[in-house]
């Protein structure tokens, strides 16, 4: 097989390889097989017409004509001419298909099913990426940036992945691109030919093994490269963590009792999950108490606000705790109850923030988690995560009056500084519109109220799971005006202007209680995910509020109708606590007003709002991008790097003394031979300095003093290789870059950026690192073989 028809095959294998990271997000996968024939037809097109040949913009058109046209074929056989020539009938069902395909990646959860319009985006992007890397791979003869499709494709599918096993789709990939490296490698290796000598490969007439030393060492420096993309990762921040998301990375740098956790927003991934046309069980739990309805699974705050969304904030972490401390500003004369929660995730589910109710004070469960007790929350370090863990939670019931709420003292300053920040870049509409409804209100607990009673009872406000998601710091303006939303932008609107009145909010992200069932337990679905503000009061602490109509269930302590100054009555703990969680899916409730919740929550905007922002990004997270970017663009770059430094090296300082004299010679005459053979003319060791000067300098149509300068080299070679006493020759590192110039000027514009990215010379690197292993090998032999040699035996 030639080298050529070898890198075909790779840019096509390693399409396929990176594209099995795809496998887990629609199921059945036989779609993959459609993708592979297609991209088999697509590559021998290619094959074909660079036999022709044809330019290569030319061969590049002919595969993505062919593409659109098995695309038509098995997409839009019936809107097409003959079945297979795209016409505007065709385009239009395409995009048609496209359409539909968007909204079913919304609807479903992860594995969606494969309908028509997912098996056309996941095969055409398929045969996209694959037209990509047959392109600049064998088309372009520059197998390096065949790898940023590859990457493409990869992140895309590790992104939206629900699996735990991202890493096994990230070996596959990139043994992909290794191995098509690899093939290219061994194809340009071919074409030179078996230049040098170098250090002796071998001492045997295989002649083969001159080429195949360099395709070890290849494979060595794979292997070492794929470690360290497989190592550098876990310096750098995480890059995961949504709610339903594969948690894969986790936070914190380990099981010591420090760390921060600087998590990305953690509805993002939520967007996608909560569209579904079927509820899924995310987890049910059994409860001492029989009144659930204020059991709200509570998974990660809010807290910080930068005018445009609300985000988690970098915090420390610590060891979790056996007891957790009291809640902060929770005094002593709020009356309270401790209940226990027996919760079990579903094998699917798998984030990095572990529900619980609010406010917990002891966890028991296994695994490696940590615990931030700003917000109380439990957090997966370092890959944990929640899909199938078991737990026992103990938490307080919290009751507080509507008298204590009302003569609650300012919060203490530093807290109320943190709570209460306002970005400029809010709308004025939004402090005006809170100062309005407040009106007359005589303390924050009254204003607290009235703003709730203002979204979810009189203000005229409309629960819509279809209103379009907003961005930017006019969000809250257009919710303000329109009056239709869902429970995210009640949330944000009540929490941003709390702050805006000086009340301490913040946003908690979680599931309400969920639905009974026959068994007792409770299911928590898919559509039971929520969002609501919660309220500093001092001596109460953090208070929940519930300004989305319709949604969750308003608190005792908010209610006008309630008389405020008595006590509410706590929950009765029932006494059958030991029974396991029920697995069973959730069932419908005949209540109208949970359904009319359920269904309300199914949307696909509702967590958007929360990733409208494209500035919340932690300065670390930004940093490791950065690093990481870094790192992908200096791979392909090391040949220029290393070429760089050699001619530093060769052509730097040096010692003045005449044992200086051959080295300073040999160096210059190297650097010379290597920048022609970096610009096409190989070298040839067979012949003399003198005569490979005159080769130089005839192939390199040099004149004058480049000429000149050439033979100046290779005369002081000949004099430190053949004279008795060598003498230090002056000027040869002007003369060797002199040379270079030369060569430099007349050569295409392709050629120049040949010789700097891609340099020929760099082959030594390899020759090197073989001759090295030849020699180590040979001494371990020789070692071997002393150990191994019996005593001769004769007698003293």
């Amino acid at each position: 097989m030639s080298g050529r028809a070898r890198l075909t095959l790779c840019s096509a294998a390693a399409t396929l390889m990176a594209a099995c990271a795809l496998l887990p997000l629609v199921d059945p996968v036989t779609w993959l097989f459609q993708a592979a024939f297609l991209l088999a037809l697509q590559t021998g097109v290619g094959a074909l017409t660079r036999r022709a040949p044809l330019a290569r913009p030319l061969t590049v058109a002919a595969q993505a004509l062919v593409t659109l046209m098995l695309l038509t074929l098995v997409f839009a056989r019936q809107q097409a001419l003959l079945g297979f020539v795209p016409g505007p009938e065709a385009f239009q069902h395409l995009g048609d298909l496209l359409q539909t395909g968007t909204d079913d990646v919304g609807r479903y959860a992860i594995p969606a099913p494969l309908s028509d319009g997912i098996r056309l985006m996941l095969v055409g992007g398929v045969l996209v990426i694959g037209l990509a890397v047959d392109a600049l791979a064998v088309t372009f003869r520059s197998a390096a940036p065949a790898g940023l499709p590859l990457l493409a494709l990869y992140s895309v599918a590790a992104g939206l992945s629900g699996g735990g096993a991202t890493w096994l789709w990230f070996l596959l990939a990139a043994g992909g691109y290794l191995m098509l490296l690899l093939a290219e490698g061994r194809d340009r290796l071919s074409q030179w030919g078996r230049v040098f000598g170098g250090a002796p490969r071998s001492q045997g007439p295989d002649v083969s093994s001159g080429a195949t030393a360099p395709v070890r060492t290849g494979r060595r420096i794979g292997a070492v490269a794929l470690g360290v993309a497989l190592v550098v990762p876990l310096g750098l921040p995480a890059l995961d963590g949504g709610l339903l998301d594969a948690a894969g990375a986790g936070v914190g740098p380990g099981s010591g009792g420090g760390g921060t956790i600087s998590a990305v927003n953690p509805l993002v991934s939520l967007r996608d999950s909560l569209n579904v046309d079927e509820d899924r069980q995310v987890m049910s739990y059994r409860t001492n108490t029989e009144d659930t309805q204020d059991m709200y699974l509570r998974i990660v705050s809010l807290d910080d606000f930068d005018g445009t969304a609300w985000k988690p904030a970098q915090r420390h972490i610590q060891d979790v705790p056996d007891t957790f401390p009291t809640p902060i500003g929770l005094g002593a004369d709020v009356r309270r109850s401790k209940i226990r929660t027996r919760i079990a995730a579903a094998d699917w589910y798998a984030q990095d923030w572990l529900p619980m109710p609010y406010p917990a004070s002891r966890v028991s469960i296994k695994g490696s988690w940590r615990y931030e007790p700003v917000g109380r929350t439990l957090v997966g370090d370092h890959g944990q995560n929640t899909r199938g863990v078991q737990y026992d939670v103990t938490s307080l019931v919290v009751q507080p009056t509507a008298a204590q709420l009302a003569d609650a003292p300012e919060p203490p300053k530093a807290l109320k500084r943190e709570f209460t920040k306002v970005p400029e870049s809010l709308p004025a509409v939004v402090a005006r519109t809170a100062r309005d409804v407040t009106a007359g209100s005589a303390n924050h607990y009254e204003q607290a109220v009235k703003l709730q009673d203002y979204f979810a009872v009189n203000g005229g406000f409309t629960y819509d799971t279809q209103v379009q998601v907003g961005s930017g710091s006019a969000a809250i303006a257009r919710f303000l005006r329109d009056k239709q939303g869902f429970c995210v932008h009640f949330s944000f609107a009540m929490a941003s202007m709390a702050r805006t009145l000086g009340i301490p909010a913040r946003v908690a992200v979680g599931f309400t209680p969920g639905s009974p069932q026959a068994d007792g337990s409770m299911s928590v679905g898919l559509r039971d995910a929520h969002a609501w503000p919660e309220l500093y009061f001092e001596g109460v602490g953090w208070t929940r509020f519930e300004p989305t109509p319709n949604r969750g269930s308003v608190p005792d302590y908010t209610q006008t109708a309630t008389p405020g100054l008595d006590n509410p009555a706590l929950p009765k703990p029932t006494t059958s606590t030991s029974a396991a969680p029920s697995t069973a899916p959730s069932a419908g409730n005949n209540c109208s007003a949970r359904q009319e919740r359920r269904e309300a929550c199914a949307s696909q905007s509702a967590p958007a709002a929360v990733g409208s922002t494209d500035d919340g990004t932690p300065w670390l997270q930004i940093l490791g991008l950065t690093l990481l970017g870094l790192l992908v663009l200096a791979l392909p770059l090391l040949p220029m790097l290393w070429r760089l430094r050699v001619r530093s090296l060769r052509l730097g300082a040096h010692g003045r003394g005449e044992e200086d004299a051959a080295a300073y010679a040999l160096a210059a005459w190297l650097e010379v031979t290597d920048t022609a053979w970096d610009y096409g003319i190989v070298p040839d060791e067979s012949r003399t300095p003198r005569n490979a000067a005159a080769r130089i300098v005839r192939l390199g149509h040099l004149d004058g003093e480049a000429a000149e300068a050439v033979h100046r080299v290779a005369a002081a070679v000949e004099q430190v290789l053949y004279a008795p006493r060598p003498m230090l020759t002056a000027g040869l590192a002007e003369d060797a870059r002199r040379v270079a110039d030369a060569l430099r000027t007349p050569a295409s514009r392709i050629a120049r950026l040949r010789a700097l990215v891609a340099p020929r010379s760099a082959i030594r690197v390899a020759w090197a690192a073989s001759a090295r292993r030849a020699t180590v090998t040979a001494r371990m032999a020789a070692r071997k073989e002393t150990l191994l040699r019996r005593p001769s035996g004769q007698n003293g």
